[in-house]
């Protein structure tokens, strides 16, 4: 199979290289920034362009990985071919493909991505939308060449798994920046704070994470909330702070 990367950030790189280590052939890089498209081509050993009237017309399979502002732009400036385009978007519809091409879909890989770190796809969760049964077809073998969890999901859905994630890894990543600020101003090393993750996250494997809360917020002990708030001189860390905390209780008083 030929395919061709429309994009060549974080995700398209991982993507690309884990397809040509199961044997796909990548024929060509788009992005917009030369630098980005030449790097990424040099690591696959293929040709590249800044220009997407200049996208080969020839390939089997077209990788769309770009962001959700640029991404139907892009795509009106594609010649017509007759692959299969799909996005890689959580929150974008398969319907930005309508009336630019008739074969379309979506193959969206459940996790957070780095250019420079590998990650072992066999147990990434692909999930896989298309227009027709023919691609989906299509879809489903390229998807299973890459990983062991494949599945269907409606654009609807999967907008609603994409807002999930959002806060399961980008929210989460970010409070783990906030609290490493904290330790920086007191020279505490970050690496101590590892342990703590690991099992946080190992935890919810176990157990659902509302289960698995603990520490001030759920029992609201005001007399260690009130003291925390007064250390944080950042008023948005405060206001984090508070929202996260109280909305930790409400959910706890729920359960």
């Amino acid at each position: 199979m030929n395919v061709v990367f429309i994009g060549a950030g974080n995700l398209a790189t991982r993507l690309s290289l884990e397809m040509r280590k199961a044997g796909m052939n990548i024929s060509q890089v788009y992005s917009r920034t030369k630098e980005h498209a030449e790097t990424l081509a040099d690591k696959l050993g293929c040709g590249w362009t800044v220009f997407p009237e200049k996208i080969v017309d020839d390939a089997d399979l077209y990788v769309f990985s770009l962001k959700d502002a640029v991404l139907q732009e892009v795509i009106a400036r594609v010649k017509p071919n007759n692959g299969l385009w799909v996005h890689t978007a959580g929150s974008m519809p398969i319907s930005v493909f309508e009336g630019f091409t008739p074969k379309y879909g979506v193959i969206y890989p459940l996790q957070t991505f780095s250019k420079n770190r590998e990650v072992d796809f066999k147990k990434i969760p692909f999930f896989l939308e298309a227009n027709s049964l023919e691609d989906e077809k299509v879809l489903e073998k390229v998807a299973r060449a890459l990983s062991c969890d494949v599945r269907f999901l409606s654009s609807e859905k999967r907008k609603n798994l994409h807002l999930a994630a959002v806060f399961a890894c980008n929210f989460t990543n970010h409070i783990y920046a906030l609290a490493e600020k904290i330790l920086a101003g007191q020279q505490i090393p970050r690496e101590v704070l590892l342990p703590l993750i690991d099992e946080t996250a190992a935890k919810v494997h176990m157990m659902p994470p509302a289960q698995a809360q603990t520490g001030p917020a759920i029992r609201y002990d005001e007399n260690v909330i009130n003291k925390h708030m007064a250390m944080l001189e950042d008023p948005d860390m405060r206001d984090i702070y508070e929202l996260i905390s109280r909305s930790i209780h409400k959910e706890a008083r729920h359960e």
